[in-house]
């Protein structure tokens, strides 16, 4: 059985509080095993038989939608894509140093030229991004409340829909399910 990794969105955010107990319940009840939650902040591992990531993320969404009343966009990963994804270099080290924020952006799929360009516009002196597979990476040079960018922007101006974590959970997350990463997210050789 695979295990995956599930970023949801708005839970316990904007007043869409849902207990970690809940949740792992939820997944079970939606036929997963081996539920565990990491942080309070919407991300689950689970085992499944089912190896098609777009049926298992509809599934999820449709499943918290009916059980919480609300949508929840689902973006899966297995741990194979989750521990590249933790441990790829989408900025220099010098600049990640001098960053007070470094993000992940999950999303569906991969941006096409189109939308990687108005990303690409929305770059300030503060922001800078990078893109790769299924994810754009943001990088913070001050606080996040003295930028303009957020997952709301993000989302209304390249049309698509993502979930935010910072880079720090996602290699903690990788780091505790098997992946090879060390405390300064790259990868042993």
């Amino acid at each position: 059985m695979v295990r995956d990794v599930a970023f949801l969105r708005a839970i316990n955010v904007g007043g869409h509080v849902v207990r970690m107990e809940r949740l792992r319940s939820l997944f079970e009840g939606l036929g997963f095993s081996e539920v565990e939650t990491f942080l309070a902040s919407g991300n689950v591992t689970f085992r499944t038989g089912e190896k098609d990531t777009q049926s298992i993320e509809a599934q999820i969404a449709r499943g918290l939608e009916e059980a919480l009343g609300y949508e929840v966009a689902t973006f899966i990963r297995t741990e194979a894509e989750l521990a590249q994804i933790a441990a790829y270099e989408a900025f220099p080290q010098a600049q990640v140093e001098a960053a007070t924020a470094y993000n992940i952006a999950f999303l569906h799929e991969p941006l096409d030229e189109q939308a990687k360009q108005t990303l690409m516009g929305l770059r300030t002196e503060i922001d800078a991004f990078a893109t790769h597979a299924r994810e754009v990476y943001w990088l913070c040079q001050k606080k996040q409340s003295e930028s303009t960018f957020s997952n709301a922007v993000l989302e209304k101006r390249l049309r698509v829909k993502s979930t935010i974590r910072g880079v720090a959970t996602v290699q903690r997350l990788a780091a505790r399910f098997g992946s090879n990463l060390p405390s300064n997210g790259k990868p042993n050789t």
